[in-house]
């Protein structure tokens, strides 16, 4: 079975979301966060554009970008 690279991204940004997950300082939370988030992204468009990963994962990464903005 032969896997393409953007299965690679999806495993990659899984981890990322999990990560953020077992942080507990709020900005690395969310830098971690939006990473994971951007990887979702990235593979939702590279896997055949799709909507239900590449819609909220978008929107996450607007409201991550707008608390670490807003904070510092």
């Amino acid at each position: 079975m032969s896997e393409n690279w953007s299965d690679y991204v999806g495993y990659a940004a899984s981890v990322f979301i999990i990560l953020s997950f077992m942080l507990k300082d709020i900005k690395k939370i969310r830098v971690i966060n939006l990473l994971g988030c951007i990887a979702f992204v990235i593979y939702g468009i590279f896997s055949g554009m799709l909507w239900p990963v590449i819609i909220p994962n978008g929107i996450l990464c607007i409201v991550q970008i707008y608390h670490l903005i807003k904070r510092n």
